[in-house]
């Protein structure tokens, strides 16, 4: 599928990830216990190793229940296997099963991330790496390779609210909104758009990039639609023509094959 995807002129691979899954499902809950969701450094290394040309991205790693010292090994290594073709997403995760089954109070997540942003940053780009932060700290200590991106591969944010936002303008080089339709997607950009106002940016993350997985069917206005908000990526669902609620089983390869040739024959020149 990733091959197939990269022959197509797709930009980017995304992943998903849930490190356990609550069983039984909670009410509302979308996605079923038995869904088989690989790791996500495990399944962007195959592809990783399986292409050449495409990148690859999390979306996301839900960062507070990592360690940020072991997780900045993996995905140096990772963007060295991938020459350089890493995109890190990253969120604060939200489902109180995986955080209570990996011992990490909710009410941290946020600061959480914050730190672990940081940490991971100084292991990939300082020449002596130190970093001393709420929840992590290390000096005297160094961590060969360094990803081939620097000062580190692009890191992405996912969700919304005032923190997210807060996080997304001051740390990250982008954003991420997942199953937004076009008014959501206007309401998020408003709220960036605030945020921006409200913290300085660091120069050095230059513009932030907007990603969004659509929600509902598309077709090429509604694509160009989320162009025209400032939408600079469009992460299509592996069976983007069904109804987002029915999202919670694996897609047959044969559907997602389709989506892939349907988008590139609606859309490549948009």
């Amino acid at each position: 599928m990733a091959q197939h995807a990269e022959a197509a002129g797709f930009e980017s691979l995304w992943s998903g990830e849930h490190i356990v899954l609550p069983d039984p499902a909670p009410a509302g809950f979308r996605l079923a216990p038995t869904l088989p969701l690989l790791d996500t450094v495990v399944g962007l290394t195959l592809v990783a190793a399986q292409t050449s040309t495409v990148r690859i991205a999390s979306g996301i790693i839900i960062l507070p229940l990592r360690n940020p010292v072991v997780l900045a090994k993996e995905l140096a290594s990772l963007d060295r296997v991938a020459a350089g073709r890493l995109i890190v997403g990253v969120g604060s995760g939200y489902v109180h099963a995986e955080f209570d089954s990996i011992g990490v109070a909710r009410s941290e997540r946020a600061a959480r991330t914050d730190d672990y942003i940081g940490a991971m940053r100084a292991l990939w780009s300082m020449p002596q790496p130190a970093y001393h932060g709420p929840y992590v700290s290390f000096s005297g200590i160094n961590a060969y390779p360094r990803p081939v991106q620097q000062p580190g591969p692009p890191i992405v944010v996912g969700a919304g609210g005032p923190i997210a936002d807060r996080r997304a303008v001051t740390m990250a080089n982008g954003w991420y909104g997942f199953g937004l339709d076009l008014e959501q997607t206007r309401l998020h950009l408003q709220n960036l758009e605030l945020a921006h106002r409200k913290y300085q940016r660091p120069a050095e993350l230059g513009r932030l990039e907007i990603t969004v997985t659509p929600a509902g069917p598309l077709h090429r206005e509604i694509v160009t639609q989320y162009m025209e908000l400032g939408v600079d990526r469009l992460v299509l669902l592996p069976n983007q023509a069904a109804e987002y609620s029915d999202r919670h089983r694996p897609v047959p390869v044969e559907q997602i094959l389709r989506t892939i040739d349907d988008a590139a024959a609606n859309y490549r020149d948009i």
